[in-house]
């Protein structure tokens, strides 16, 4: 595996002394399903915001991997999955491609303020009839002078209640395939954009989601991300960023959950011994502690071959598969090893079985990463 440097250690451990501040009321406020503006502040002030933007805008100027192991520490850390969600949403639907194919205009006009925390993004892709089949979109937006004007919806935008700007993508040809979406950025008060009120879902519920609408919403041109037509770039190079950063968290919070079972599992004592005594509860925490290590060296050893310019494809569905059922699985074991303990919702523990659900589903579902392992199976 990776040797860190000291210079990426310490801006891992610099985390540590925001964690109380972060975990405080995790369980009630998962509950309330409020977004936690106050713990947003923290993570601005800990530059967490800023991690992989140049300095010239605000931010850290970190690469690829050392963004992972500081965000794999927040997911350790922090037991609000919901913040941590809403972290990696944010870092990577506006600030990554705005950095990477977004014109100097716009990378001087948005990115210091994403990097501070400032202006919190989202993006909006899924539409109610297109998940996964994110090529079938509907919203349209057509050239207009010196404009784009864009009209459709959008359905689960994460950060979507409390995001200032968005990248929308959109339709911009009649023809079929990848070559006829384009992605926009746009913000929150343009005319013809609303926001839809937070929709209830059953984890990661800190991290508020929303519809979008766009009616005759127009744009300035300059406003395109990349080319016109070229939406489908930006969408992978982005669904790259999105898998590596939040399942590497999840990894974080697998790490987390292991320690606290472990732990639990040496001080429990039922009928005269620790319950890790019993192979049934043993097992459980060594199947837990593999699918951890296995998640880890795929996140990891993908992110080293996409950093070198590699073909990820299989890669990246690989590690997004494993790591998200891994997540259940160690999230199942822990309810089961704390037992009537682990069910209960004051403890937090039954909520990250419903959070690590998400996982399977959001980012390209389970089958759909079995699907796209087999294409390349030539299957």
């Amino acid at each position: 595996m990776i040797k860190w440097s000291g210079d990426q250690q310490a801006l891992r451990d610099g985390l540590g002394p925001y964690l109380d501040v972060l975990n405080a009321g995790h369980a009630e406020q998962d509950a309330a399903a409020a977004f936690p503006h106050e713990k947003w502040a923290v993570l601005a002030g800990a530059g967490i915001l800023g991690l992989p933007f140049d300095e010239e805008y605000g931010g850290l100027g970190q690469d690829l991997l050392t963004t992972m192991y500081v965000l794999e520490g927040l997911g350790e850390g922090c037991r609000d999955a919901g913040l941590n969600f809403s972290v990696c949403t944010h870092l990577v639907s506006t600030g990554v491609p705005l950095q990477r194919f977004g014109n100097p205009g716009l990378k001087e006009r948005y990115l210091p303020r994403i990097s501070s925390g400032e202006l919190i993004a989202a993006h909006a892709i899924s539409e109610p009839d297109s998940g996964s089949d994110a090529l079938a979109m509907r919203t349209r937006a057509r050239r207009d002078g010196g404009d784009w004007v864009l009209d459709g919806s959008k359905a689960f935008v994460s950060n979507g209640p409390v995001a200032g700007v968005f990248v929308v993508y959109a339709r911009t040809s009649d023809r079929p395939g990848p070559l006829g979406c384009t992605a926009f950025l746009v913000e929150r008060d343009t005319p013809g954009l609303t926001v839809g009120a937070p929709v209830a879902k059953m984890g990661l519920r800190t991290s508020p989601l929303a519809e979008l609408f766009l009616d005759d919403c127009r744009i300035p041109a300059d406003r395109v991300l990349g080319r016109v037509g070229g939406g489908y770039l930006v969408m992978e190079y982005v669904m790259r960023w999105e898998i590596l950063l939040s399942f590497v968290v999840n990894a974080g919070e697998m790490r987390s959950r292991l320690d606290r079972c472990v732990a639990y599992a040496k001080e429990r004592v039922q009928f005269g011994r620790p319950i890790g005594s019993n192979q049934a509860i043993s097992h459980k925490l060594v199947d837990m502690r593999i699918g951890l290590e296995t998640s880890r060296q795929w996140l990891y050893g993908t992110a080293e071959k996409m950093a070198a310019g590699e073909n990820v494809t299989e890669d990246i569905a690989i590690a997004k598969l494993v790591t998200s059922e891994a997540n259940v699985a160690s999230a199942l074991s822990a309810v089961q090893i704390f037992g009537g303990y682990g069910y209960l919702a004051e403890y937090g523990i039954e909520k990250e079985l419903r959070n690590s659900v998400a996982g399977t589903v959001y980012s390209g579902t389970s089958e759909i990463q079995r699907n796209r392992i087999a294409a390349l199976l030539g299957l």
